[in-house]
């Protein structure tokens, strides 16, 4: 296959190649003049036969009349030097539920249900207008710069009322999620709902209903048989759940909800039924974390906070170690008591997801970083914001402050670190090596070095001083998204989407010990002042504090 990697169409210069498929390939591009990012998909050569040529130019004019925020927009359609058809959208760039799920992934109940309803807006805006996706699986759900949830893949896609194109295309699309009707020719708006239902069942035990070894068996059993209950395999599911789940996979459309809409809202409200848990969960109601022993277990779970809306991004401990800052994608930044985890503060202002937050060296202010594009400095007693740094032109994943608070360290999707004058805001010096976008920075407790967590699962290690490359730790699986100092600069802890918190050697690099208590990707952490604890934040919407050894 051709690498068109560096190739520019028209106006698309080509980065790096996505993702290939047997008909297209998927490149992230950047406009060459207002360096914006978008993903372009290529038609294959050898695809290049009147029928796919056709199919392409549909995928791109079902998406271009589909306006919803949880689908797949299409800015352009074109035709490159070799005269190769190329769809121009927009990227996603955190990938999609199947890579942040893999099969046999279990996913909470209150996560999945999130997804339900964003993909299900997505399908009954292109049923009301009458356009059946037919390819609804976790492979073609993708996480949007917000975390939002997008529909892909309409490539397949069905005008409703069109019986001649039901009938063409109709046992097209993953044999895994197809129901009867559409294995029989005849796909209908209640199709999607039943591929949709299969996932749910997927993600709420791990395994889908129906399973084999050739296409013909599975489909058999689509036809035939009756799923398997769902608390035979996940016990813990509300039955009211497992009903909703069930209905939704009747072998009969008309047996189904009446939309797709429908079904989302009645598994939310069946959700709603299972055990409320509170606000703040203390394993250990008689210890606070400042009178524990050194002698608790490494991992030792210490208190479970909850408070934010949506997913938190951040966390980070006060100089004095007495409160805890988080980041969230509910727009905000909160202040806790770390002894109780009552909330102290709420920080508003930014307009988009709030990935960074971290303190002053003497406690009084706090700075943070929003995928708005600015960083924001806020009065740590008031909560009153002090400073808006504009300057930058994309995504800012995160920012550090330096141990003598005179300069600021900020990662964004532009794959580099870059420095800046705390008071003026000027950029000093700049950190290249990284091969994808850099989630976190953090700064070595004397300020000689400045460590940096990336999409490309590594941890590096640089010279504050000159920018040049020390040390790189490899062994996540997936994205890193934060990175911490120890507070005495021997270690670091990365915070990673392969769900685990991992400790290195700040020195060699070594991997001391992995934590797997999060039940879902880890977003952040943060060392205690006297390094005897560790927080992480995690996409399952808790905060835990435990022994770091």
């Amino acid at each position: 296959m051709i690498d068109r990697t560096g190739h520019v169409l028209d106006k698309y210069c080509l980065l790096r190649l996505l993702g290939r498929g047997g008909f297209a390939d998927v490149y992230l591009a950047q406009h060459t003049r207002l360096g914006s990012y978008v993903a372009v998909k290529i038609l294959h050569p050898h695809m290049h036969i009147e029928g796919n040529m056709q199919s392409f130019e549909k995928e791109a004019q079902t998406l271009a009349q589909l306006r919803n925020p949880h689908i797949m927009r299409v800015f352009d359609l074109g035709t490159d030097a070799t005269n190769s058809l190329y769809l121009v959208m927009d990227h996603a760039p955190q990938g999609s539920l199947r890579t942040r799920h893999p099969e046999g992934s279990v996913v909470p109940l209150e996560t999945v249900v999130s997804y339900v309803k964003q993909v299900a807006d997505a399908l009954q805006h292109a049923h009301d207008a009458k356009i059946i996706h037919r390819d609804v699986k976790p492979e073609n759900m993708l996480l949007g710069h917000d975390g939002e949830v997008i529909l892909s893949d309409f490539g397949l896609a069905a005008v409703s009322h069109s019986k001649q194109s039901q009938r063409t295309q109709g046992n097209a699309g993953s044999i895994d999620y197809m129901p009867k009707e559409q294995i029989n020719g005849r796909p209908e708006a209640a199709s999607d709902q039943y591929a949709l239902a299969i996932t749910v069942y997927e993600w709420l035990c791990g395994s889908r209903p129906f399973t084999g070894d050739v296409w013909t068996e599975i489909a058999l059993q689509h036809v035939m048989a009756p799923p398997p209950p769902l608390r035979t395999k996940a016990p813990t599911i509300p039955t009211t759940v497992e009903q909703v789940v069930l209905r939704a996979l009747a072998k009969d459309p008309s047996q189904r909800y009446p939309s797709i809409r429908a079904f989302a809202d009645a598994l939310e409200q069946a959700s709603k039924q299972s055990v409320h848990i509170g606000t703040v969960e203390h394993l250990y109601d008689e210890i606070s974390p400042h009178s524990l022993e050194q002698t608790i277990p490494i991992g030792t779970t210490l208190a479970i906070c909850t408070g934010h809306t949506n997913n938190v991004w951040s966390v980070a401990w006060s100089p004095d170690g007495r409160r805890l800052a988080s980041a969230s994608k509910d727009q905000t930044v909160r202040v806790w008591d770390a002894a109780t985890g009552k909330q102290q503060l709420i920080c508003s202002g930014h307009t988009k997801s709030v990935p960074s937050v971290t303190w002053s060296p003497d406690g009084s202010r706090l700075v943070s970083a929003s995928w708005d594009q600015t960083v924001r400095m806020w009065d740590a007693a008031t909560g009153k914001q002090q400073l808006t740094y504009s300057g930058h032109t994309g995504f800012v994943y995160s920012v550090a402050w330096s141990p003598n608070g005179s300069r600021l360290a900020s990662a964004s999707d532009d794959e580099r670190v870059r420095m800046w004058d705390a008071a003026t805001g000027k950029q000093q010096l700049t950190y290249s090596g990284h091969t994808g976008f850099v989630y976190s920075v953090a700064w070595s407790p004397n300020g000689s070095r400045l460590a940096s967590a990336s999409h490309d699962e590594t941890v590096r290690v640089w010279d504050a001083a000159t920018g040049k490359q020390q040390l790189t730790c490899f062994g996540h699986t997936r994205y890193v998204y934060s990175v911490a100092w120890s507070p005495d600069g021997r270690r670091l802890a990365s915070a990673s989407d392969d769900q685990t918190v991992r400790m290195w050697d700040a020195v060699t690099g070594q991997c001391l010990y992995v934590y797997k208590e999060h039940k879902d990707k880890v977003n952040a952490v943060a060392w205690s002042p006297d390094g005897t604890h560790l927080a992480s934040a995690s996409h399952d919407k808790t905060v835990r504090v435990w022994s770091a050894g």
